[in-house]
């Protein structure tokens, strides 16, 4: 059986083995964020913007295609379609000897596997330089914490982050394209990120 060293990982595998579902769920809202594909809407439900043009991963495609009405990442983690997604990530993740049987939990070849990664590639201490690939891999890896410190306005607002954390200015990763959205009454647009959202909002 192969013990999954020279198995690569896509980043959401990868949250997968470290997190669990949710984590795996939280690392596609995060790549669909630096998409420009999401926003955040009442009651920590996201939001389809507008999807994006290029072709995205499958797992990443089945929770945007999920979003066809605002949902939160609890909802999507719960939704049908997600959670065969997840099923059919973890038949690879098994294959590869990093699942253990009959729950198919993360066993100690994928602890171990997470472990070596987290060594190679700590949490970063900002994100500005930082590309989308090396973005999501944090989020895998490190979860909030690197939650708190790429992306913490919106981290927040999806209900991403389990406690109180601090209040930063402006997320320093941004969004890959800006999106607009129809104001209401006008013939004008206007950015969709809401203004806590935009360089020297307020929160």
């Amino acid at each position: 059986m192969d013990t999954g060293r020279d198995f690569a990982l896509e980043p959401h595998e990868t949250a997968l083995l470290a997190g669990g579902p949710h984590a795996a769920v939280t690392v596609a809202v995060v790549d669909l964020r630096l998409r420009g594909a999401v926003e955040t809407g009442p009651g920590g439900t996201l939001c389809v913007l507008e999807p994006p043009e290029e072709e995205l991963p499958p797992f990443t495609g089945t929770v945007l295609d999920c979003l066809d009405e605002p949902l939160t990442v609890r909802e999507l983690v719960r939704h049908p379609d997600v959670r065969l997604a997840l099923a059919l990530t973890r038949i690879p993740l098994a294959d590869a000897g990093l699942l253990g049987y009959p729950r198919l939990g993360a066993n100690r070849a994928a602890r171990r596997r997470v472990e070596f990664l987290r060594e190679r590639h700590p949490l970063p201490r900002g994100g500005h330089g930082l590309g989308d690939e090396d973005t999501l891999l944090a989020v895998a890896l490190h979860g909030e914490a690197a939650l708190r410190v790429l992306m913490p306005r919106f981290a927040r607002r999806a209900g991403l982050l389990s406690g109180p954390g601090e209040d930063p200015e402006d997320d320093v990763r941004p969004r890959r394209r800006g999106r607009f959205a129809r104001r209401a009454g006008t013939g004008g647009y206007e950015d969709a990120a809401p203004p806590q959202d935009r360089p020297g909002g307020r929160g």
